[in-house]
C-alpha cells in the first residue's frame, strides 16, 4: 500500500458553545497501512511531526456545536443488535448524550468542502480527479488502496493535535477493481428483495429470500446484510481502530452515494456526525441490520436520533429512488437501488428549479455536486439561504408493494421451496 500524508492545523476561534470555525493547513506527516481483511482488518500508524508554517494558506471549515447519542460499549452495542437480529430478543443498551463539534451544515463553504474531500476517496493525489482542498497540501491518510484489496476504499484526514478526524469513504466505481464489491454492497443495502426486479433477475440475485409474488422473509433479509454486508463489517472494524488512535478526537465521516450510506451507517453505530452526499436511501438497510438507537430498547424502524445529514439535489434519481423500473439505466446496469427514505435529516438542492437542470443520472456524480455547492448567487429558498434547511423525511415509506414477514417459519406444505424461491 501507498503511505500517505495528511496535514491539518486546527484552531477553535469562539467557545464550543457558540458556532467555531476550524481552520486545516499544513502541519504534519503521516504513514498508515491497512493491514489484513474483513474482521482481522487493523491500522498501522506512523506520525512525523513538523514546526508549523505560518505562511501556508489555509481553508476554514464551520464548525457547531453537535448533541449525539453514543453506545456506552460497543461491545453491548454489538451484543444487543445480534441478539435482536438472530433471536428477535430486546436486550438493553446505555446511551450517553455527548456534545462535540460536528460540521455546520448550514454553512455552504464547508459543505463544499467536505463535497471535495469526499471526492477524494476516489482518487489518489495527482490524479487528475482529485480534488485541491489547499494548493499547498493535496496529500491524505489512504484507507484499503492496496491494489490486493479491492474493497472498502477512502481516505482519512487528521488535526494536527489529533481531535478531528475526517473519514471520507468511497462511493460506487462502475469500473475498477472495487466495482464487483461495490455493486454487491449496492444491490444487497438499497433493494427491496435481493436486487430481484424482473423477471431477468432470478439468477442474479445476491440472496435467496424471495418467497412468491411480493413476498420477501425479513428474517432471511437482516441475516444477509448482518453477513455478507461486508463493507458495513470492515467500516466498524476501521472506526473501532480509529478511535483507538484518536481516543479524543471529534470524528466526522462523509461519503458519496454507497460511501454516503456507509458513512451514515457507521454514524448511528457509533454515534458520530455523518454527510452524506447523493446516498441512497439507507433507512432500510440500517433497520435491517438491526441497530438499535437512543430512548428505546427495541429497534426502531424510525431512527430519528441518527446524527447523520443527508446532501442531495432533485436532478439525481438515485436518492429519491426514482432509478427503477427495468427501462432505467440503474436496472439496464444491473443495480437495484429501489429505496429512498434517509435516516437523520436531508439537505435537498432543488436544481432542476434554481439551475434548469432534467433528471439524469448523469447528475449523480460528486463532481455535479461539488459544482453546485460552489456555484455563486443562487438562492435555494424564498428566504434568501445559501443552503436549504435541514429536514427529517417524515411519512417516507420503502418498497411499498412488498409484504415481508416471516414466511420460512410457515409450514414447508403451505410454501413449495420449487415454486416460491
Amino acid at each position: 500500500m501507498r503511505l500517505g500524508h495528511v496535514c491539518f492545523v486546527l484552531t477553535t476561534f469562539i467557545s464550543i458553545s457558540r458556532a467555531s470555525r476550524v481552520t486545516l493547513g499544513l502541519e504534519g506527516d503521516y504513514g498508515v497501512r491497512l493491514e489484513g481483511e474483513g474482521d482481522k482488518a487493523y491500522i498501522k500508524s506512523t506520525i512525523k511531526l513538523r514546526d508549523y508554517d505560518a505562511s501556508v494558506p489555509t481553508y476554514t471549515l464551520a464548525a457547531r456545536p453537535t448533541t449525539v447519542f453514543r453506545p456506552r460499549s460497543q461491545a453491548a452495542f454489538e451484543s444487543a443488535r445480534l441478539r435482536s437480529l438472530r433471536h428477535n430478543q430486546n436486550e438493553k443498551v446505555e446511551w450517553d448524550e455527548v456534545e462535540m463539534l460536528g460540521p455546520d451544515v448550514d454553512d455552504k463553504h464547508t459543505l463544499a468542502q467536505l463535497a471535495r474531500m469526499t471526492g477524494n476517496a476516489y482518487a489518489m493525489p495527482g490524479w487528475k480527479n482529485w480534488y485541491d482542498i489547499d494548493p499547498e497540501w493535496n496529500t491524505s491518510f489512504p484507507i484499503g488502496w492496496d491494489p490486493d484489496s479491492p474493497g472498502f476504499r477512502g481516505h482519512v484526514f487528521v488535526s494536527s493535535d489529533s481531535s478531528i478526524a475526517v473519514l471520507s469513504i468511497k462511493g460506487t466505481t462502475i469500473n475498477g477493481p472495487t466495482s464487483k464489491l461495490d455493486k454487491y454492497n449496492d444491490n444487497l443495502l438499497f433493494s427491496c428483495c435481493c436486487a430481484r426486479v424482473d423477471i431477468s433477475w432470478v439468477f442474479k440475485t445476491v440472496c435467496g429470500c424471495y418467497r412468491c409474488g411480493w413476498k420477501c422473509d425479513s428474517g432471511c433479509l437482516s441475516e444477509a446484510v448482518a453477513q455478507d454486508s461486508l463493507f458495513y463489517s470492515v467500516g466498524v472494524n476501521l472506526v473501532n481502530n480509529l478511535t483507538a488512535m484518536y481516543p479524543t478526537a471529534d470524528i466526522w465521516l462523509v461519503g458519496h452515494s454507497l460511501g454516503g450510506a456507509l458513512a451514515s451507517l457507521l454514524g448511528t453505530t457509533f454515534g458520530f456526525p455523518a454527510v452524506a452526499f447523493e446516498s441512497p436511501g439507507e433507512r432500510l438497510a440500517a433497520n435491517r441490520l438491526h441497530l438499535p438507537i437512543p430512548g428505546s430498547d427495541l429497534v426502531s424502524t424510525i431512527p430519528w436520533h441518527a446524527p447523520v445529514t443527508h446532501v442531495y439535489h432533485t436532478a439525481d434519481p438515485i436518492p429519491q429512488g426514482a432509478c427503477t423500473g427495468p427501462l432505467s439505466p440503474c436496472v439496464q446496469a444491473g443495480y437495484a437501488l429501489e429505496t429512498r427514505c434517509h435516516l437523520g435529516g436531508s439537505v435537498v438542492f432543488d436544481s432542476v428549479m434554481k439551475l434548469g437542470w432534467r433528471v439524469d443520472i448523469r447528475r449523480h456524480t460528486i463532481k455535479e455536486v461539488v459544482g453546485m455547492l460552489e456555484r455563486e448567487g443562487v438562492e435555494w429558498n424564498e428566504h434568501g439561504r445559501q443552503v436549504p434547511p435541514r429536514v427529517i423525511e417524515e411519512g417516507c415509506i420503502d418498497c411499498f408493494k412488498w409484504e415481508f414477514g416471516e414466511f420460512d417459519r410457515l409450514d414447508s406444505a403451505s410454501l413449495p421451496e420449487s415454486r416460491c424461491k
